[in-house]
Parts: C-alpha cells; sequence; structure tokens
C-alpha cells in the first residue's frame, strides 16, 4: 500500500515536472529567471520593455536575429526592443564603441543587418578599432562623421558605462533578452532546461517563452 502510493506520487511529480517545463508556460528557474534587482525601464504607458543583448561577432546572435525581427515585428505596438551591445573587450570594446556610434548617427537601422551580414557570411573582421574604420568608411558612412561622434564625449560616456549595465541585469553571455527589466532568458536557458537541440525548436521555443514573458509583464501595467 505504501509502496504503491509512494510510486503514485513520484509519478505525479514527474507529470507535474513535465508539464511545467512548457515554453507557453514558462517558469522562473526553469525557461528564465526573475533578476534579484529589477531594473528601470525606459517603455511608456502600456508597454513592455525587450532589452536584447547581443553582439556583433556572436554566431548566436545572428541566427536569432531574422527570428527576433520578425517577433517584434508581430508583438507590435505591446513592446519596444532596446539592444545593448555586450562589452566582451571592457570598457572598451570596440563592437560596441560601433554599435553606440552608429546609434548617435542615426544610422543603426541602415547598418546593423550589413555588419552582421559582413561579419557571418563575408567574414570580415570587425574586432579592432582600425578594422571598423576602414569599414565603415568604404560602405557609405562619412569617415570624418564618423570619427567626430565616435569619439563625442557623449558615445564615449555610454561606452565605458557598459559594463555597469551588464552587470546589473546580470547577463555574461549573448544573446540574452531582458522584459520588463526582471525577467532573463535566453535560447540557451531554453535549450537547456526543456532537453532541446533542434535549433527550429529551439527558436520557436525561445519564442514562446518571450510571448507569454510580455504577457506576464503586461498584467502589471
Amino acid at each position: 500500500m505504501r509502496r504503491t502510493l509512494r510510486l503514485a506520487l513520484i509519478a505525479a511529480s514527474l507529470v507535474a515536472s513535465t508539464a511545467f517545463a512548457s515554453p507557453t508556460n514558462p517558469q522562473n528557474g526553469v525557461e528564465y529567471v526573475t533578476l534579484a534587482a529589477p531594473q528601470p525601464v525606459q517603455a511608456t504607458g502600456k508597454k513592455v520593455e525587450v532589452v536584447e543583448f547581443f553582439a556583433y561577432h556572436c554566431p548566436a546572435c545572428f541566427a536569432l536575429e531574422p527570428g527576433l525581427n520578425a517577433w517584434v515585428k508581430k508583438q507590435g505596438d505591446n513592446i519596444v526592443l532596446r539592444r545593448v551591445h555586450l562589452p566582451f573587450q571592457g570598457p572598451n570594446d570596440p563592437e560596441a564603441h560601433l554599435f553606440l556610434t552608429l546609434e548617435a548617427m542615426g544610422k543603426l537601422d541602415e547598418m546593423h543587418s550589413k555588419i552582421f551580414h559582413a561579419v557571418h557570411v563575408q567574414r570580415v573582421r570587425l574586432m579592432k578599432d582600425e578594422q571598423i574604420i576602414d569599414w565603415v568608411s568604404k560602405n557609405g558612412i562619412d569617415r570624418a562623421k564618423f570619427l567626430e561622434v565616435w569619439n563625442s564625449f557623449s558615445v564615449m560616456t555610454k561606452l565605458r558605462r557598459l559594463p555597469q549595465v551588464s552587470n546589473a541585469y546580470q547577463v555574461s553571455g549573448t544573446p540574452t533578452i531582458i522584459i520588463d527589466g526582471k525577467y532573463q532568458t535566453s535560447p540557451g536557458q531554453v535549450a537547456d532546461k526543456l532537453k532541446m537541440k533542434d535549433g527550429k525548436q529551439i527558436m520557436d521555443a525561445s519564442f514562446q517563452v518571450l510571448d507569454a514573458l510580455v504577457a506576464k509583464a503586461a498584467k502589471t501595467k
């Protein structure tokens, strides 16, 4: 009798665990984690802020990009997307410097996908200042104007603050996505917790997790 009861409880526990490990019903500590210190958001009204921590040299970020763009379009007015380039090389990270400079110039929408294509398809090295400056000057950006913004006080200040920003969000790898300043997830975490290896399944599950977290955050607006 006791053995039967114990086996029944174990079986029920396994069923519950399987049910909880679902991208459409993500659980804290499984498909996402809640930050110990939630961060302020820039989104206003009922919109949910989504922050993508990425890096131009990151293959997973390149793989995520088309799906993320489609997901952002699908979400529409529900969200505001903000990108942060993780400073892998420290407070003077050249790739992050490139991102912030283009953002300040209003050229990010024009150049963002071109940079990914250059790095991952054309195999262009953009890991040093001189490589970046040479590349942008050959791809439609005025060299003098770029250098002016590149060396500006506002860009340099933002660049040197990036390690503090990534530490505040507890981000150490890319791509990592933060929902509403408090929920952190990533395709890697989703794949690991749900025991997935197929790339398409991982991406589909990741966006289901994001859908659920956006809906969860929207309820508090």
